[in-house]
């Protein structure tokens, strides 16, 4: 490969464009894997090694090096007044931090070392162990530190209720569902291993929480969120659902024998029928530690197939790296090698690489290799719908998204591959599961449809994280686009998710972002939807986003927002730039026709930020699990997305008739 020469001065605005995506589409072509395809660190919070230690202390199965490296990462991340955040720059989490103090104890570090006394001054000042979340408490139970019988039931007869009871475990988003359930076994056995210390300095008062099995409703979002605000006449819910909680202990004492080993077998089979071949469960941390702790409380050895296979897969989710405080290990909480590789097509193509280049024939042949052609739970709401998706990660199965169906289809639908029945055939089956996961109202969420119930919310349970899976506008308009790419713009289905983001825009003119931060994320991927599928750039909807984009760049040219505007509306549009942000915010602003200053400020934001390596640093965290609670920093989003929008900038900038694909001095290549 040639080497990069400097970065030059240039003369004009699409000469700057044009220099700074060449280098930039030289990096990310430089990171494709021997595979074909891309992955990216997808980086969370400490939540997820602080578990990890605990799981491996419960099980007896930690050693030394892993309680030594897993330990000197959490206290890398420990904030200057002793907490830890959700995300980098936010504001301390009292259960984060709870968390990690627990580990650290385990992995040997004293209660009186400076760091462990100034993060139980914040623990306490912030209400102490009684004040965290129930799942922090269920790992407190779990080492004897938290009374089981003071924390929300959760019984394994929910297995029984019927697809069309209230409260069924299909009325849960996927995450929640593959977590709830082996929770009611957890929850119903609690286990326990005892520690040789306790939590004590860790309470305020000394005693459990009086309130803990009857949690008030979490904190409800904006209309756009994944939490909408209930009604008048459901103000007695909560009530309600309290009674609940309290008739479900009342049960648990006296619980029907055969009834109750019933439904913990069904909870089982229900388990391990959806392990995946990784051996994990969804790809994701939380069900894959919880089936885990689940099957191994019933009784199941650590060397059974499924549990070894389990246990030995969570190792191929580890980051490590050489510090220079020694070796440490970090675990993603999920994967997304489907969904990087999904973008760096569709980014490559828009950057004017030949849909002929071997690099993209690589991809589409790992993409389609990716496909999944048996069901998964989305056949409960709809059972006559052929498979045909794809999910996020290497290995889930049971559950593909929408998203990455839209955004492969949009890319493999373009590429010259050498399989041209067979590429066919996996676009037409990619656009007909996707459309075909439409909700009622016309708009799409992430992996089910019509996931809409507000039941699972209100028990007192579910403090963190959203637990279904209604339509988002992002999902929405990456459907839509995807339709309107494929010739199905005046299809009735396209026609219902165009006015589903129409009738969804916020007052301001932006649109929320349920899994990207956050009106920018949601703002930048509807734009172009709308524009792609018929939408006139000077109607009012486009024109009302493009002033809110404008009002809201930043100094630098660039677009940020922070993590915090899902819980304080103040933040809304507002933060530092960041490479992904301002990409997002490019891609609408170049949909609605807008070529002038407020596109090239961002321009020169991401030429001046470029290193020289055609990357982009970005500390932040851009990415968004659950709003509110869980962030992700997806380490391939700060480049893919510049190199997606600068394309689309240079296609504007030079006219589309102009617009020719180049090989970049790299062809012919082989692979990495």
């Amino acid at each position: 490969m040639p080497q990069l020469a400097p970065q030059q001065a240039v003369d004009t605005p699409v000469d700057r464009t044009r220099e700074t995506l060449e280098r930039a589409t030289r990096r990310l072509l430089d990171l494709q894997l021997p595979s074909g395809a891309w992955k990216g660190e997808l980086q969370t919070n400490v939540t997820m090694d602080a578990e990890d230690m605990m799981l491996r202390v419960f099980l007896g199965i930690d050693t030394a090096d892993t309680r030594d490296q897993t330990a000197r990462w959490i206290r890398s991340q420990q904030r200057a007044d002793g907490s830890w955040a959700t995300f980098a720059g936010g504001p301390g989490d009292l259960s984060t931090t709870v968390e990690a103090w627990i580990a650290l104890r385990m992995a040997g570090d004293k209660p009186t070392a400076e760091h462990l006394a100034l993060a139980r001054e914040f623990i306490v000042s912030a209400g102490g162990l009684e004040q965290t979340r129930v799942f922090t408490r269920i790992w407190c139970a779990l080492f004897g530190w938290w009374d089981w019988s003071d924390l929300p039931a959760m019984p394994p007869e929910l297995m029984y209720l019927g697809k069309h009871v209230p409260l069924n475990v299909y009325e849960w988003g996927c995450w929640a569902r593959q977590t709830i359930v082996p929770l009611t076994v957890v929850c119903t056995l609690r286990p326990k291993r005892r520690m040789e210390w306790d939590l004590g300095e860790l309470r305020t008062d000394g005693r459990t929480n009086p309130a803990s099995t009857g949690l008030d409703t979490p904190p409800p979002l904006r209309s756009s969120g994944t939490r909408p605000a209930p009604s008048v006449r459901e103000r007695w819910i909560p009530a309600a659902f309290n009674g609940l909680d309290r008739g479900l202990h009342a049960y648990h004492r006296h619980a029907i024998g055969p009834v109750r080993r019933h439904a913990l077998r069904r909870a089982a089979e229900w388990i391990i029928a959806r392990q995946e071949a990784d051996g994990g469960w969804g790809g994701i941390q939380p069900p894959w530690v919880y089936s885990i702790l689940a099957l191994h409380s019933l009784g199941y050895a650590l060397d059974h197939p499924v549990l070894r296979a389990a246990v030995d897969g969570l190792e191929g989710f580890f980051i490590s790296e050489d510090t220079p405080d020694g070796p440490i290990r970090r675990l993603e909480a999920c994967q997304s090698p489907v969904w990087d590789t999904g973008l760096a097509v569709n980014a490559l193509l828009d950057a004017g690489v030949n849909p002929h280049d071997p690099a993209l024939r690589r991809a589409a042949d790992w993409l389609m290799a990716e496909q999944i052609t048996v069901p998964g739970d989305w056949k409960v709401r709809r059972p006559k719908l052929p498979p045909g998706g794809w999910a996020f990660e290497y290995a889930n199965d049971n559950y593909p998204d929408t998203d990455d169906s839209a955004v492969i289809v949009m890319g493999l639908q373009r590429v010259a591959t050498t399989h041209g029945p067979l590429q066919e055939q996996a676009v037409s089956r990619g656009i007909a599961w996707t459309a075909g996961m439409q909700s009622k109202d016309g708009g799409w969420g992430a992996f089910d449809a019509d996931n809409t119930s507000r039941w699972p919310s209100q028990l007192p349970f579910c403090d963190f994280g959203a637990v279904t899976d209604p339509p988002s506008a992002d999902v929405t308009a990456h459907v839509v686009e995807m339709l309107a790419a494929v010739g199905r713009s005046r299809g009735a289905r396209c026609k219902r998710g165009v006015q589903w983001l129409l009738d969804h825009q916020e007052a301001d003119g932006s649109w929320f972002g349920r899994w990207g931060a956050n009106h920018v994320y949601g703002t930048g991927a509807v734009v172009p939807a709308l524009v792609a599928a018929g939408t006139s750039p000077r109607s009012g909807a486009i024109r009302a986003a493009v002033r809110w984009l404008e009002a809201h760049q930043n100094a630098d040219g660039g677009w940020g927002e922070d993590l915090r505007s899902y819980d304080d509306p103040a933040w809304i549009g507002r933060g530092d730039s960041t490479p992904s942000q301002t990409a997002w915010a490019l891609m609408a602003l170049v949909a609605a026709g807008e070529t002038g200053e407020a596109t090239l400020r961002g321009v020169d934001y991401l030429a001046e930020t470029q290193q020289p390596d055609g990357g982009w640093a970005e500390d932040k965290f851009t990415g968004t699990g659950f709003p509110g609670d869980f962030y992700i920093a997806y380490h391939l989003y700060r480049l893919i997305f510049p190199v997606w929008a600068l394309g689309r900038v240079v296609r504007a900038l030079d006219g589309p008739e102009s617009h020719t694909h180049r090989d970049l001095g790299l062809t012919p290549r082989t692979a990495p």
